[in-house]
């Protein structure tokens, strides 16, 4: 009987020992992920509130500017003065000129039916009307949000709103005070929306199964949602864990697993992890010139191999990856992997040259010049056969860009600025930094033989690059249209899926040697001599 209780009292108090540790680990765990979903909610919304009224801000500043135009309505001036207005302003799509709630004019020009004004769902503290769901025929179809301020209306699209980077299950809204849906992300529901706008600023809808954060401004209020199920289902996996555990041994593996978790589930953690298991490899994008069709070199373009095999998107990692400081790693990994993967040819022909992309700390610091010296040291590549490249906000502080780009062209590097037209102040970049090259970004090209709004900006992009005697390099070509555009006008290089997607090492290596066996090789290292103008093409 004895030995029965002593049994029996011992399993008890086993088993409260292994349960209680257990139960306050499960409460634990649940109100520290409930709290960190929570604050990461909260994050979204304040951001998206930025964004909100970013756009907002924009397109508010467009309709005053149109209000202060001294044209005559819908005359020439006044049309191509809209133009230019849809052309410079990120944010609208289009903007038209009524008159007695009649559409006189837009920056497309004069309309060939009558089209009336939509009225406004609601008017913002600004005095800016708001309608949410505009059906304009320029877009085909798809929704649009309008503001309209006196005699004048603007499209925007609705994403531009909530240009947010999110996972799946979290949806995100922005709404008015009212809980009219101006925009979202990830079909929010419009029902919960309206009902959460009352609620408080952070918390669980308790009328559903909802986590959710707001941010209020002036005119908006962004709310982010996200299911309380599926932070159920990711703390699943921790628990059973812990469950055959003792209470000692489960004590502790809360804190580890908990701590594991933390840092292998967030994004910054898993980045981290990549670079310190070296995650990164590189592809390469094909460099033509445009007369010959000859491949003479390539652009270096990170990307980042899970250990199951798949690729995350660079657009997904390289903004955290600068804004954490790990691009600075990444960016040495991608130039240990061009000497390694390509070494070989570039020793074998001189003509070829590799594009590196450079961060805007590393242009700003210029740290990256001896790792390429190092990188090259051993291997027998020419600096002159590696390029660099950085878009325009790493030359935001002209003179550390100054510094770094004069070190770098005396080392023998070529500078190119990345994704021209995309940022600001580009004319004052090219004037007073030594640039080599000039990359016209993608979204120019694609409306090369289009009627677009921004179709007249590419000859412009051109007829600067050729002003300052840059050589021009076209990204994203993927029509022969554009090819023979582009060729007639004078640009030496192209890139893009015309010619060949970006290719693993090996792949690229075998579209090289074709297209050397076919075209034959580039004469020599392409690198501008500031004393002579780049080699004309086609209609120069």
């Amino acid at each position: 009987m004895e030995r029965s209780y002593i049994v029996a009292v011992t399993s008890v108090l086993a088993a409260l020992g292994a349960i209680l540790p257990i139960a306050a680990a499960f409460y634990l765990s649940w109100s520290v992920a409930t709290s960190r979903e929570e604050a990461r909610l909260t994050g979204l919304a304040e951001y998206a509130i930025k964004r909100a009224d970013a756009a907002f801000g924009e397109a508010t500043t467009a309709l005053k500017t149109a209000d202060g135009f001294a044209f005559a309505p819908c005359s020439q001036e006044h049309i191509s003065a809209m133009r230019t207005l849809v052309v410079t302003t990120r944010s609208i799509e289009d903007i038209g000129y009524f008159e007695n709630d009649q559409l006189k004019c837009t920056s497309w020009g004069k309309p060939e039916t009558t089209i009336a004004r939509q009225q406004v769902d609601f008017t913002t503290a600004s005095g800016i009307g708001v309608a949410a769901r505009v059906h304009p025929t320029i877009s085909n179809g798809q929704t649009m949000l309008g503001f309209r301020y006196r005699s004048y209306s603007v499209l925007t699209d609705p994403a531009r709103l909530v240009d947010v980077l999110i996972s799946p299950d979290t949806r995100l809204a922005i709404a008015n005070e009212a809980g009219i849906l101006v925009s979202g992300l990830n079909n929010p529901d419009p029902a919960l929306i309206k009902r959460l706008i009352a609620h408080p600023q952070t918390g669980a809808d308790a009328d559903g199964d909802d986590l959710f954060a707001k941010s209020n401004s002036s005119n908006w209020i962004a709310i982010a949602t996200s299911s309380r199920a599926s932070l159920l289902n990711d703390l699943g996996r921790e628990r059973l864990l812990l469950l055959p555990l003792g209470a000692i041994v489960a004590a502790l593996m809360v804190g580890l697993v908990f701590w594991l978790s933390r840092r292998r589930l967030s994004p910054l953690g898993e980045l981290s992890i990549a670079v310190q298991r070296r995650e990164f490899i590189v592809h390469y994008q094909p460099l033509i010139e445009m007369k010959t069709g000859i491949c003479v070199g390539a652009e270096a373009l990170v990307r980042w191999r899970r250990p199951d095999g798949s690729l995350v998107r660079p657009d997904t990692f390289i903004p955290l990856a600068e804004e954490s400081g790990l691009i600075q790693a990444i960016t040495d990994q991608v130039i240990d992997g061009v000497i390694r993967d390509l070494g070989p040819v570039l020793l074998a022909d001189r003509s070829l040259h590799i594009a590196i992309n450079l961060s805007a700390e590393d242009i700003k610091s210029g740290r990256v010049l001896p790792v390429i010296q190092d990188a090259l040291a051993s291997s027998g590549v020419l600096t002159e056969q590696i390029w660099l490249e950085a878009t325009e906000r790493g030359f935001m502080d002209v003179k550390s860009a100054r510094a770094t780009i004069e070190e770098a062209r005396r080392l023998g590097h070529s500078v190119a600025i990345d994704d021209f037209g995309t940022g600001y102040s580009s004319l004052q970049y090219l004037q007073d930094l030594p640039l080599d090259a000039l990359k016209i970004d993608k979204s120019f090209i694609d409306t090369v033989g289009l009627v677009s709004a921004t179709s007249a900006v590419t000859p412009h992009i051109i007829d600067i690059a050729k002003s300052l005697n840059l050589y021009i390099v076209a990204e994203g070509i993927e029509r022969q249209e554009q090819a023979d555009y582009l060729l007639e006008r004078g640009v030496h290089y192209g890139q893009g899926w015309l010619y060949s997607k970006a290719l693993p090492a090996q792949e690229f290596i075998a579209f090289y040697n074709e297209s050397k066996r076919v075209h034959g090789a580039g004469p020599a290292v392409i690198r501008r001599d500031f004393s002579m103008a780049p080699p004309a093409v086609g209609g120069d």
